[in-house]
């Protein structure tokens, strides 16, 4: 009796070693696990959350034009905020997100305990001051107000761009992470600070503003003409790129539509639609 009962417990312990090694992912195809340890589904649609322009645009190109050759099916989610698409993202409501750039993703994630993670650089977006009361920067005088986003990131990358026209001075060294009390002269000016996406909505409001580059084109604004001072594309560390949730970079599907978004048909795509405004930034790592 006791034999038995140490050869049922053996097996036992074997068979639970056998589910225990499988659940764990050492299947013969570890690349196609998910973050949760689930197996990632290649029949499904891919969901991406994206900004409405041009990152939704972008997507929907290669949704209607590149993904089906691929064998890949593709669903475009449009968010129009900054905070949703990560969240989303980290609770597996999408797949992945498209809208955003390093030095926001690396603040988010901070701040919000959430694990997303870049897969592919795809374009750049320089940021823009814009006016409809000043054609060129010496129109900007003291006294005027300048709006500038509200965001950790995107503010710092504003008042760069400031001071880069030497419209303030900044203090040294604060970098990307510049905030309005990193201002040793203002020159006069003053400034309101806004979210993101309701800047252009406030352009008639103040006598300039910062705006970012999607949410320019949403307002049908050309950034390479009709802002009054542009960030520099050449050099420029804010390209935007395809991200995940830690654990999903492997899914075969977000591969496929990684090559995709860095192929030469999407790249001839941002050139002819955008024209400067946007550009690829194909080739510089996304990490």
């Amino acid at each position: 009796m006791r034999k038995n009962i140490k050869l049922t417990a053996l097996a036992a312990t074997a068979t639970a070693l056998t589910l225990g090694l499988t659940a764990c992912g050492s299947s013969s195809d570890p690349s196609s696990a998910k973050a949760d340890g689930s197996k990632a589904d290649e029949s499904k649609p891919l969901v991406i959350a994206a900004s409405p322009s041009p990152h939704a645009d972008i997507l929907n190109f290669v949704k209607d034009k590149l993904a089906a050759k691929e064998g890949l099916k593709l669903e475009v989610k449009e968010f129009t905020d900054y905070v949703l698409p990560n969240t989303a993202t980290e609770q597996g409501q999408v797949d992945g997100n498209y809208f955003q750039h390093k030095p926001y993703l690396d603040d988010f994630n901070k701040k919000n305990n959430t694990h997303v993670v870049p897969v592919a650089n795809v374009h750049l977006e320089p940021l823009g001051l814009y006016s409809k009361k000043a054609k060129a920067l010496s129109d900007i005088k003291p006294g005027q107000t300048i709006a500038v986003p509200n965001d950790t990131t995107n503010e710092g990358r504003a008042l760069q761009l400031l001071a880069a026209n030497n419209l303030i001075t900044l203090k040294e060294g604060v970098g990307t992470s510049a905030k309005l009390s990193d201002i040793t002269d203002k020159k006069g000016l003053e400034f309101k600070e806004l979210e993101a996406a309701t800047v252009p909505r406030a352009l008639g409001d103040v006598d300039a503003a910062v705006i970012n580059g999607n949410y320019a084109l949403e307002a049908d604004l050309a950034p390479a003409k009709d802002a009054i001072a542009l960030e520099k594309a050449e050099g420029n560390p804010y390209a935007n790129f395809l991200a995940v949730k830690d654990g999903n970079q492997d899914d075969p599907r977000i591969q496929k539509l990684a090559k995709l978004l860095n192929s030469d048909d999407v790249k001839k795509f941002i050139e002819e639609k955008y024209q400067g405004s946007v550009v690829p930034a194909f080739g510089t790592p996304a990490s």
